[in-house]
């Protein structure tokens, strides 16, 4: 799995569940958006959302 926002792999746990969140865009589509993102963006799903497009 990648990162929508950077494109890096993101890691996975041992029951195969990503290391990072999923965020729902306006077509309610599943992205996933990895730990540094997520920090980097301050969890603000506006500023996420924004960086994806």
């Amino acid at each position: 799995m990648k990162c929508d926002i950077c494109k890096k792999k993101v890691g996975e746990t041992f029951l195969n569940k990503p290391l990072g969140t999923y965020v729902y865009d306006e077509k309610n589509k599943k992205r996933l958006v990895c730990f540094e993102c997520e920090s980097r963006y301050k969890s603000d799903k506006t500023k996420i959302l924004e960086a994806m497009s």
